[in-house]
């Protein structure tokens, strides 16, 4: 494709591709991947600015550079914007395409992971070749490849889209966090459903407060989705009114599901050994759906995973039909082992204050004895939010253990006697395999281990080196 003829698609002037109508060969917004023919996207960014990096580019090869109108380019041609990143993605998007033909994205606080993981397998039990993308990484039914964020940068995410529809994927669904809606790693490709699950606090080190975070996670219903698409809201959450009049003022067509939900409307939900019961309203009938996921949560995720399938054109009665017969996420109330006292170890992802709460509240009905929850906060990360995680496991749980979970550049002791100043009974092992040795040795037969935080992370982040660690894997060693 030529640098000249990509400009006009979308528009732009032609003068700024007229010095250069070479041919296109990649993007790139790191300027050490840069090869001839590339285009360089120079951003500001919060620790490192790309515009620094321009030079250096264009010597590599690169054919033009996407940045803002006052940044210094010499030599190729300079597209300009206001929003350099908007402009970039939808350039980008214009080399990568075609991409799969059905796109979902979700967005919210906690379940975004488990939602795009379900609506994929939906798709596939309906016959769909499909994926998701998100923290897990890329997953098809084939295949797992982690790609080290909830939201990859646009060029990854963009290529691994293309990638996706040349091995047949026709259905995809992935994560769209706020980090990754207000940089524009989402943009460029039909997205014909979006999906809020919910919000609570997290990421305000970046974010800087609540309607801040809110707003930037309103950007899939406000410029994401297709014009002709669908917003699938979860009903229940203190924020929801305010996405559906997000949703309303736009246009799109609603499916509120939960229990003040009116496409799916939860009846009711009864805790099972090993999952749960709900009843589910929709199209003036009931249907009762045996749901092999542990928790309240689960439930929630799984709604908000069939009205986006359901969004998508399939039939509503297949769909709850098929919601009894999926499988548990990776690190989503995972149940990783039994003891040899007879007490069932749990990990999950949870890493924020309503996050733990769900997770604790989720095994709460399934606990005869004492419910023991484990878990740390990240360094480097929203510290507000430290002392309120223990408020809620000091409230919820019968024992408390307080540990290490990714400090990153802080010291790991400051950290839990900030956890510990919510949670004054708790008790503080700052070695995560000491802790989860400490919580399954006291867990009686009645009793159920939470070992809370790191869920499918597969290493500790202590200062500059990721130390392998899966709470899985661990939890099953000291088991033995």
């Amino acid at each position: 494709m030529r640098l000249g003829s990509l400009l006009a698609e979308l528009g732009l002037d032609a003068a700024a591709g007229a010095t250069a109508d070479g041919v296109v060969t990649g993007f790139a917004i790191d300027h050490r991947k840069i090869a001839p023919g590339t285009i360089f996207g120079a951003f500001e960014g919060l620790r490192v600015n790309g515009e620094d990096f321009i030079a250096d580019a264009i010597a590599a090869g690169a054919i033009a550079v996407v940045a803002r109108p006052e940044a210094n380019v010499q030599g190729v041609p300079h597209i300009a914007d206001a929003v350099p990143r908007r402009l970039f993605a939808r350039l980008a998007a214009r080399f990568f395409a075609p991409f799969p033909e059905t796109t979902v994205a979700v967005t919210g606080t906690n379940g975004k992971t488990s939602t795009v993981e379900l609506t994929r397998q939906l798709w596939r039990m309906l016959g769909y070749h499909a994926a998701s993308i998100g923290t897990l990484g890329v997953t098809t039914s084939v295949d797992q490849v982690s790609t080290g964020l909830t939201t990859p940068d646009i060029v990854t995410f963009l290529s691994n889209m293309s990638g996706l529809r040349r091995e047949g994927v026709t259905h995809a669904a992935f994560e769209a966090s706020s980090h990754g809606l207000s940089q524009y790693r989402t943009e460029g490709l039909p997205v014909r459903a979006g999906a809020f699950t919910n919000l609570t606090r997290d990421h305000l080190d970046y974010h800087g407060d609540m309607e801040s975070y809110f707003a930037a996670k309103m950007r899939l219903f406000d410029e994401v989705v297709g014009d002709d698409g669908a917003a699938v809201v979860w009903a229940d959450d203190a924020w929801s009114q305010k996405v559906i009049d997000r949703v309303s003022e736009r246009g799109l067509r609603l499916l509120s599901v939960g229990v003040g939900g009116e496409a799916l409307r939860l009846v009711s939900r009864t805790p099972t050994q090993l999952g749960q019961n709900l009843v589910i309203a929709a199209d003036g009938k009931e249907y009762k759906v045996n749901l092999p996921l542990i928790g309240a949560y689960q439930a929630a995720n799984a709604l908000v995973s069939a009205g986006l399938v359901i969004a998508t054109g399939e039939d509503t009665a297949k769909v709850l039909e098929l919601l009894g017969r999926v499988q548990p996420v990776r690190g989503r109330l995972e149940r990783a082992v039994i003891s040899k006292a007879g007490a069932p170890v749990y990990v999950d992802y949870a890493h924020t204050p309503d996050g733990l709460r769900a997770a604790i509240e989720a095994l709460r009905p399934h606990t005869r004895g004492k419910l023991i929850a484990l878990f740390g906060a990240g360094g480097d990360r929203d510290a507000g939010k430290r002392p309120e995680m223990g408020r809620i496991a000091a409230q919820l749980a019968d024992h408390v253990i307080v540990t290490d979970d990714n400090p990153r550049s802080e010291e790991p002791s400051t950290i839990r006697a900030a956890i510990m100043a919510g949670a004054p009974g708790a008790v503080e092992i700052g070695g995560r395999r000491d802790a989860i040795v400490a919580a399954i040795a006291q867990a009686g037969g009645d009793d159920i281990v939470l070992l809370a935080g790191k869920g499918h992370e597969q290493g500790q982040v202590i200062g500059d080196r990721v130390l392998p660690f899966d709470d899985v894997l661990v939890a099953r060693e000291c088991a033995a």
